[in-house]
């Protein structure tokens, strides 16, 4: 365990362009998880409002692994939806995801996303007590 801000990140096209981390551990045993949208590998998924959210999830949950976490930690998730008619979807996705674990969560409608073909965009925070174990060995980080 460190006691050290650690950041990882994952290589998306966004985070060197606007300067910022997918995930920070903090030392107290919070995870910051940034906001996380329907990309992988290198494009939006196929489907809707479901799908994207479900990809979006998986992003957030494999920053989470890279410092040893899972679902079971998430204490707050926040879901940003772009169209109102997608909120039910949305929140299917995140019950298949965290329906045992519940953790406090935030839906909000925004007017849009860096994308316009995107439609929800979600963060995650993880709580782990005692602190956060060290970044897996091949997570590219970055000590403050």
């Amino acid at each position: 365990m460190s006691d050290a801000v650690r950041r990882i990140s994952s290589g998306g096209p966004y985070e060197e362009a606007i300067g910022y981390s997918r995930a920070v551990a903090l030392p107290n045993g919070l995870v910051l998880v940034s906001g996380c949208t329907g990309i992988q590998a290198g494009r939006l998924v196929a489907g809707g409002p479901y799908e994207q959210a479900r990809a979006a999830f998986a992003t957030a949950l494999d920053a989470l692994a890279r410092f040893g976490l899972t679902a079971a930690d998430v204490v707050r998730t926040r879901m940003y939806v772009v169209h109102g008619g997608d909120t039910a979807e949305v929140g299917r996705a995140h019950a298949d995801v965290f329906g045992a674990v519940r953790p406090a969560a935030t839906l909000v409608l925004v007017a849009g996303l860096i994308d316009p073909e995107m439609s929800v965009e979600i963060e995650v925070e993880a709580y782990r007590a005692g602190g956060v174990p060290e970044a897996l060995p091949d997570t590219p980080e970055v000590t403050a």
